[in-house]
């Protein structure tokens, strides 16, 4: 059976991405961090009309300093290349919604929620890249509906008192996901398969 709505799918994938990033820097660290708020949204087009995803729901699942936190900067030491050992995000499928009447079924139904809840980013490493300061490219595999690839996403970040904010975007193509591009109308309405995922999130060290 053919896989619909990929676009959909990939938005849980790159979302996934930065918010890992930072999430699971955060949580291997010796101060507990918290999503003071995200969102990751996921934007596509057809030859009819454009259409959009989104979720605000991520969890850290797994996440460890490469070393012990040297000084007191935990921002700094986290985010910086080699300084994360490991780290692994999840997004519950089905919290995917859209605001376009009959798109959250389909979606739902081609990243197969029942048999794969979950779309999972696990973090590889950084690379540092050109462009504003606090730019940064998080290298990672990502897996949607079974199907694992790796991918880049490039993010900044801008550090605001004890707060980390992380926004960046990543363009996917359906078919890399195994996902067939959703044609209906008979065939006058095709879909892109092509999509643009956008994530922002604010982090937070708790104050104790």
């Amino acid at each position: 059976m053919k896989r619909h709505i990929g676009v959909q799918a990939l938005l849980g994938t790159a979302m996934v991405l930065a918010m890992c990033v930072v999430g699971n820097a955060l949580a291997g660290a010796q101060a507990p961090v918290a999503i003071d708020s995200a969102r990751i949204t996921i934007n596509g087009t057809s030859n009819i009309h454009a259409y959009t995803a989104s979720t605000t729901t991520v969890h850290v699942t797994r996440a460890q300093l490469a070393g012990a936190l040297e000084g007191s900067d935990f921002w700094a030491y986290a985010l910086k290349p080699g300084g994360l050992d490991a780290f692994e995000v999840t997004i519950p499928a089905a919290t995917l919604t859209s605001p376009r009447e009959g798109l959250d079924a389909n979606m739902h139904k081609a990243l197969q929620v029942t048999e794969h809840p979950d779309i999972v980013f696990r973090l590889l490493r950084f690379e540092p890249r050109t462009g504003p300061a606090g730019a940064l490219r998080g290298i990672g595999v990502l897996k949607i509906a079974g199907v694992r690839r790796e991918v880049a996403l490039d993010i900044t970040t801008e550090r605001k008192h004890a707060s980390l904010c992380v926004r960046g975007q990543v363009q996917l193509l359906m078919t890399d996901f195994g996902i067939t591009p959703p044609v209906a109308m008979l065939g006058m309405l095709k879909t892109d398969p092509k999509v643009t995922v956008t994530f922002e999130t604010v982090l937070a060290i708790p104050l104790t």
